[in-house]
């Protein structure tokens, strides 16, 4: 598989505070790859540093090359009202772009599903309105019933229950499970390359998991995208990633397929990890294991 995101010693600090510190990873395209670690250990901070979302507050240094940009018509265009060459397409580094580039990018090459989904949905908007505008942020020409169209086949490819009614609802009128499904209609709305889902599952319970997770790699098959899927659980992550990259206190402290990460960790941190996850064989009368 070819590269689509080349990711060469991020670094994320905030005043004093290093939150990333010098990371490497490579994301191919299609592939899934699973960023874990305890909260607080950078996961959010390095895909907000995707996005350059993290605001005038953080201090990013490092490379961050878009390799995936020469095939997509999208970003032709976007660089080209910003007079670049096609040779600067192929090999874009996103922490040098400016913030117009930056712009055209999210959403149409790289979106994010975020971790709340009600905080994340504008509560005084219509579910509709807010997933037909993902689509004309992106599509100038597109008329109103064109966004609405696309907006309407969005929400039944992520199997919201009579769509074409409920278009006029408020995020307040679904349950979580249902807004998690609208914000990767938003996501999935202008069939990005990459999507970086920030924990979409841990304000869900376990069946409301079960099915997202399925969502999600269904959709990940049919449209082919690379998925950069960050959470804190181990075996959440085993369900849907090819690799998994184990991140502590802003660092990759273990890379491996998840197979051989969970079966045969190499890391005191992973085996930590996992040791603190209940099974049906963990012996209740015990303690979990504590993060080492």
């Amino acid at each position: 598989m070819a590269p689509l995101l080349d990711i060469c010693d991020l670094r994320v600090s905030f005043g004093s505070a290093e939150a990333v510190r010098g990371i490497n990873l490579q994301l191919d395209e299609g592939e899934v790859l699973g960023l874990v670690g305890e909260s607080g250990s950078g996961k959010s901070a390095t895909a907000l540093a995707i996005l350059g979302l993290l605001g005038p507050a953080a201090k990013v240094t490092g490379q961050m090359v878009w390799c995936g940009s020469t095939g997509s018509d999208g970003m032709e265009r976007a660089l080209a009202e910003n007079s670049r060459s096609a040779l600067e397409i192929a090999g874009l580094d996103l922490l040098q772009q400016p913030v117009e580039v930056l712009r055209r990018l999210r959403g149409r090459e790289i979106a994010m599903i975020f971790q709340e989904p009600m905080t994340a949905l504008n509560p005084v908007m219509t579910i509709g309105r807010q997933v037909a505008e993902c689509a004309q942020a992106h599509q100038s020409s597109w008329t109103g019933r064109d966004a609405k169209r696309r907006a309407m086949a969005a929400l039944e490819a992520v199997a919201i229950p009579e769509a074409a009614r409920r278009y006029d609802d408020y995020p307040h009128q679904f349950s979580g499970g249902q807004r998690q499904r609208i914000l990767i209609a938003m996501a999935l709305i202008n069939r990005p390359r990459l999507l970086i889902a920030d924990e979409p599952t841990t304000a869900l319970d376990v069946t409301v998991q079960a099915q997202i997770l399925a969502l999600l790699a269904q959709l990940q098959r049919e449209y082919g995208l690379a998925m950069l899927f960050i959470s804190h659980d181990l075996a959440v992550v085993g369900q849907v990633a090819d690799r998994v990259a184990v991140m502590r206190a802003g660092q990759i402290v273990e890379t491996g397929r998840v197979r051989e990460v969970l079966t045969r960790p190499q890391h005191e941190y992973t085996r930590s990890l996992l040791a603190a996850v209940p099974t049906l064989r963990t012996d209740r009368e015990q303690p979990l294991a504590m993060i080492k």
